[in-house]
């Protein structure tokens, strides 16, 4: 049955009849939805780094039963010319094969006056650049011989500034030093935070003559169940292939007790930001009882009364929305985040800003309810008396 609301203005005045306990009430939705926003900044971000690192194309050899430990993986030197010589379906580009031999580890890497620090080391030919085709050079050049070029995501990694990995700085890991030759970019790939050398100099450093994966970018026409063939059949390389893909695709499998660990965090602050909206809306109720009974008397229908206290909550609860996606998107957005795979940015996309919302949302409307059943149990005689 249709009934008559109350006036918009007048749920938005009562927000102003109690000035400190808005503000406190507003100050608290707003941490709580900043808190929000910026744990799902970094489920957000951590899935895009993974996503984006992926190529379809490319599929990745590495030693047979390493699951995806690849840093522990070795193999022979000559995989990566055995394959480009043995598979059917290899991309081609420039009359140079699409295939990169490559020796990944993490070790320890040290800075000039700074702690030691965890970094990523990859050791690469020119054509990794032809597999890897996300990489761009922001800055400086390719590493020659002594040299080393870091991600821009290499700084979260190591606890510096981008300005001290500038060209030309000295950089020590595995008993050497390396030059810093350039900076380059991935398209917020997990690459980013990698530091990346010449293969020789690293295997020389290293003492090493294996590789730890061999990259290879298939054709449009080229088949990756015949880059699997050639693994299985090479069997005294002892060898397994992945899709580039699948690769990062079990390590968001990986990493999902992780994401389920964020939204349980996410669960709880929003139950605090409840609280906050419960207390206020009660006093609202408790403060304003002889005035909502004469609203009733006036013939105002109760359900007039509780869609008001619900829009009051909603206007809160919008508005510290608002203010808390404009804070994390000004000083959050993009900030690099250390992880055990290195580093990656914190990413506020339009879908987190959607849930961001239906979180403040659900705030604003949860902490009304209470506030109005009470009302739904307040008869009009006993709102008129109530002091």
């Amino acid at each position: 049955m249709f009934f008559r609301p109350l006036p918009w203005e007048y749920a938005t005045r009562n927000l102003f009849r109690r000035p400190l306990q808005t503000l406190l009430t507003f100050t608290g939705l707003t941490a709580v939805l900043v808190l929000v926003l910026i744990v799902i900044a970094f489920i957000r971000g951590l899935d895009h780094s993974l996503s984006v690192t992926g190529d379809p194309n490319t599929a990745l050899i590495f030693a047979l039963g390493m699951g995806d430990n690849m840093e522990y993986s070795s193999i022979p030197m000559r995989t990566g010319d055995l394959v480009a010589a043995s598979v059917l379906g290899v991309q081609d580009t420039f009359n140079q094969p699409c295939v990169s031999p490559e020796l990944y580890l993490g070790t320890q890497v040290l800075l000039p006056d700074r702690e030691t620090g965890m970094g990523l080391v990859r050791g690469v030919t020119p054509s990794a650049l032809l597999v890897r085709r996300r990489v761009e050079l922001i800055s400086g050049s390719w590493p020659g011989a002594g040299e080393a070029m870091v991600g821009r995501l290499a700084t979260a990694r190591l606890k510096v500034n981008l300005q001290e990995l500038e060209s030309g700085v000295t950089v020590r890991f595995e008993g050497r030093d390396w030059k810093i030759s350039g900076i380059f970019s991935a398209e917020g790939s997990a690459f980013e935070s990698e530091i990346w050398c010449p293969l020789d100099d690293l295997q020389q450093a290293m003492k090493r003559q294996d590789l730890s994966v061999v990259s290879v970018t298939m054709s449009p026409e080229g088949e990756f169940a015949d880059l699997d063939l050639f693994c299985k059949e090479r069997l005294d390389l002892e060898l397994q292939a992945i899709q580039e893909t699948d690769y990062y695709a079990m390590l968001q499998r990986d990493y999902s007790p992780i994401r389920w660990l964020a939204w349980m965090v996410i669960l709880l602050v929003s139950a605090a930001g409840i609280l906050a909206g419960l207390n206020t809306m009660h006093g609202a109720v408790l403060g304003r009882l002889p005035e909502l009974a004469t609203l009733q008397t006036l013939g105002f229908s109760r359900r007039a009364l509780i869609l008001s206290l619900i829009q009051e909550g909603l206007l809160l609860a919008s508005s510290a929305s608002l203010l808390a996606a404009i804070l994390v998107a000004l000083f959050f957005h993009g900030t690099a985040v250390r992880f055990t795979m290195g580093a990656f940015r914190l990413h506020l996309d339009s879908t987190g800003l959607l849930i961001g919302c239906l979180a403040g949302f659900s705030l604003g409307l949860l902490g009304s309810l209470p506030a109005a059943l009470r009302l739904l149990r307040l008869s009009v005689i006993d709102g008129l008396k109530a002091v």
